[in-house]
């Protein structure tokens, strides 16, 4: 009998702790103030730093990314622009690695020093100790982004283009859409997309 209470309560927590997960990930939506805006994270150039010191004339954009997820290789090319196309806008832009079950290994922060490197990154790649930002933001893929305003306030998240599995194939690249009209003072739209790729692996 004892057995058989334990057992449900154990299913009760388990499930409870999904659902709470669950709402948690939805929680951020666009008007939304940037969540973790101060915590401090290590850059690959071992500094530290906080979302709020990256944030430029016209706003941040927050990466959620990785070393070896094959959606984030597919895309490195329009990553690669994208870091290029919100600095011409003077819109600050940070990548973050939340892969906490993998960090001994290929999502260490040796790993990440190497990957930001081979890739030229020319903006902070920076490791979210125990996945504590992803959380905050409710991030769930790689790649997958989030991009704020001058006053800190979200205006787009989801995935950069229209196509994360062929990104050769893309015909709309929502992420430019999105800086273009936030700079301009025009509405975002849309505001949310759904990413697509590799889940951030979390720490069990």
């Amino acid at each position: 009998m004892k057995a058989t209470l334990l057992s449900i309560c154990t299913m009760i927590a388990v499930s409870a702790s999904t659902v709470l997960f669950a709402q948690s990930a939805e929680k951020l939506n666009p008007g939304d103030a940037m969540p973790a805006a101060t915590v401090a994270m290590k850059n690959t150039d071992g500094k530290t730093m906080t979302l709020k010191s990256a944030m430029t004339k016209n706003g941040l954009l927050v990466m959620f990314s990785c070393n070896t997820c094959p959606f984030v290789l597919r895309n490195q090319p329009i990553t690669n622009k994208t870091i290029g196309y919100a600095q011409a806008h003077n819109v600050g832009m940070v990548i973050i690695n939340s892969n906490e079950a993998k960090r001994d290994g290929e999502d260490s922060y040796k790993e990440m020093v190497n990957y930001a490197k081979k890739q030229g990154y020319s903006v902070p790649y920076l490791i979210d100790d125990n996945s504590k930002v992803a959380d905050e933001f409710g991030a769930n893929h790689t790649p997958e982004v989030f991009l704020f305003d001058n006053t800190g306030k979200l205006v787009y998240k989801g995935a950069m283009n229209d196509n994360p599995g062929d990104p050769a194939a893309s015909r709309k690249v929502f992420i430019n859409d999105a800086i273009d009209a936030m700079v301009m003072g025009k509405e975002v739209n849309p505001k949310v997309t759904k990413s697509i790729g590799c889940s951030i692996k979390r720490k069990a």
